[in-house]
């Protein structure tokens, strides 16, 4: 059997008073022993809610209070990225209106840091040469043995022997 459009909304409006009727008393029950425990453990407001605790902070808590991250961008109109995470939209809609990202470096922010991931490129070692063969190929070791090294095993040659 099909129901109205009608019948449907007074069910639902039906069933949304009796979940706030629900609600209601769940939230009582839940202040009470909200209320309970404070009484019981002489919880005070700064406990509760951020103020000085008795007890000590997580060390996950410690570490952000300690460690805050000063802005490295900044527009000036109070909008802020301390360069890690993707970038905001003010800084990206600057960006794409043709401005550069050095205007929006602060103070406290240097070229050098910005560019870390280009300096540890380049001070990317290469790997050594372990094996070598007269015709000037090389292997370091790593990874699989390349074909000119198969070649020269099965013709009867040592690791020993290619040693570079």
């Amino acid at each position: 059997m099909t129901q109205s459009y009608k019948q449907i909304q007074r069910q639902i409006e039906a069933l949304q008073q009796q979940a706030e009727k629900l609600k209601k008393k769940e939230v009582g029950g839940v202040i009470g022993r909200i209320k309970e425990a404070i009484a019981h453990y002489g919880l005070t407001a700064d406990q509760l809610f951020g103020g000085k605790s008795g007890g000590s902070k997580s060390k996950a808590a410690k570490a952000v209070a300690v460690a805050p991250q000063s802005a490295k961008y900044a527009d000036g109109q109070g909008n802020a990225w301390s360069g890690r995470g993707p970038r905001p939209h003010w800084l990206r809609d600057a960006l794409k209106a043709g401005r550069a990202l050095d205007e929006f470096a602060t103070a406290g922010s240097s070229p050098a840091k910005t560019t870390r991931s280009a300096a540890k490129a380049s001070k990317a070692k290469k790997p050594k040469a372990k094996y070598r063969d007269q015709a000037g190929n090389s292997w370091s070791g790593m990874g699989p043995r390349p074909r000119w090294l198969k070649e020269a095993m099965a013709a009867g040659k040592s690791l020993e022997e290619l040693t570079a």
